[in-house]
């Protein structure tokens, strides 16, 4: 000890998988115009006396505080004071950060169609083309939204869902669930689906959405429920009778896969048939578009237990179980990998925001935060670990809004949505 502490040669720094790679990052000033590019049409709803903060500055402040992990507005402006100095580098911040009572007044009052639009015109700049893509639509109920004082029940919404890409294409607000019917077809008319395959479970089962995809250039997987009583049960018991004679003299398609993980093992089975092939069925005809019926059998074998499911689907597809089967397995795509996170990484479901249109609004900003998370892929760790990171490091906030809002590289020749 009495040599004191020797200074030792640093040794060669090993490569971190877990480090982001090089990869060339916009300034946060572009990043900025971007931003007020895609969402600078917001009106503000404030009266002029009341403006102490700049609109742009607070919805840039909640974006960033959302995609850094925010789950409400004391979050939002506790990361703005923490990250103040950095902030100031790019933003006016005229009478310094606002406070949380600021930015929930603000988001309270923001009309959500505007900011929705916006949100659409930021999709468009990041997905060009949209053939081939499988885009699941599925409901998702705001739990926590609800306000029993006001006799508010919680906010429902419908979503679309690029499942190749892992984006949030589209949010429609539904007054209740039994009104996805009339919200799917209005949220189809916000994008331009041609050559895509829709996916909707048996709520969205619905002549008129068969029609409206079929019409839009698109093609239709739709799940096959006792909704349908008089369809279903033919179907089903003409599966029946074909499966037991094994599909002799039968044009069949079929699929077969078995999948191990997570302590348990599904086998699936895909069955489908032109629709001709069923003879006389209750009204083919009013199903714009209909090629192909469709049976999956799903097993689960559990350590304890084993389940079996048969769920039916319509399609305008041909009849390939193969492309069948993995369209109908990337639906839950939109469950898995939006629905789940948005719960269990962004604590959706826990959230009590209710007031006015901030449930709205800040579910977008979920997804948009959710969407900036997943175009950023050179950090391999889970969308909570990169969510922290934004958080604690600013330059890998800048590299996931560089993946988001600054794109030189994509084709605009083809806008995914419409005016």
């Amino acid at each position: 000890m009495s040599e004191g502490f020797k200074t030792k040669s640093a040794p060669a720094k090993k490569s971190n998988p877990d480090q982001p790679k090089p990869q060339e990052v916009a300034s946060m000033e572009a990043i900025q115009k971007s931003l007020v590019d895609n969402f600078g049409d917001i009106k503000d709803p404030r009266v002029e006396r009341t403006k102490k903060h700049q609109l742009t500055d607070i919805v840039v402040i909640a974006i960033l505080a959302v995609i850094g992990g925010a789950q409400g507005w004391e979050d939002m402006e506790n990361y703005a004071i923490s990250k103040q100095k950095w902030l100031e580098e790019f933003l006016a911040l005229p009478n310094g950060i606002p406070s949380d009572d600021t930015f929930r007044r603000v988001f309270e009052f923001i009309n959500p169609e505007e900011f929705n639009r916006c949100f659409l015109r930021w999709i468009e700049t990041l997905v060009t083309k949209m053939g081939g893509e499988i885009i699941p639509i599925d409901g998702k109920t705001i739990r926590g939204s609800y306000d029993r004082n006001q006799g508010k029940s919680a906010l429902h919404v419908i979503s679309a869902w690029a499942s190749e890409q892992n984006l949030v294409l589209a949010q429609m607000k539904v007054e209740d669930k039994s009104n996805e019917i009339t919200a799917i077809p209005a949220l189809l008319e916000l994008l331009d689906i041609t050559g895509s395959i829709i996916t909707i479970d048996a709520m969205g089962t619905q002549t008129e959405i068969a029609n409206k995809i079929i019409h839009k250039k698109a093609d239709y997987v739709l799940a096959l429920k006792a909704n349908h009583p008089t369809l279903y049960h033919q179907v089903k018991q003409w599966f029946e009778t074909a499966s037991a004679q094994d599909f002799q003299g039968i044009d069949v398609s079929y699929d077969h896969r078995i999948e191990k993980g997570h302590h348990r093992t599904e086998i699936r089975q895909v069955w489908s048939v032109p629709v001709s092939a069923l003879g006389e069925i209750y009204q083919p005809k009013i199903w714009a578009g209909l090629q192909s019926i469709v049976m999956v059998v799903r097993e689960r074998r559990l350590w304890n237990k084993t389940t079996r499911e048969i769920q039916f689907y319509l399609t305008s597809l041909h009849s390939d179980a193969q492309l069948l089967g993995r369209v109908i397995r990337k639906h839950w795509g939109i469950e898995n990998q939006a629905h789940w996170t948005l719960d269990c990484t962004f604590a959706e479901d826990s959230c009590r925001i209710r007031s006015f249109h901030s449930p709205r609004n800040f579910a977008l900003l979920r997804r948009i935060a959710l969407n900036a998370l997943n175009r950023e892929q050179t950090y391999k760790r889970s969308l909570r670990q990169k969510m922290k990171r934004t958080g604690m490091d600013n330059d890998y906030m800048i590299r996931v809004l560089s993946s988001c809002f600054i794109d030189s590289t994509l084709d605009s020749s083809q806008p995914l949505c419409q005016a």
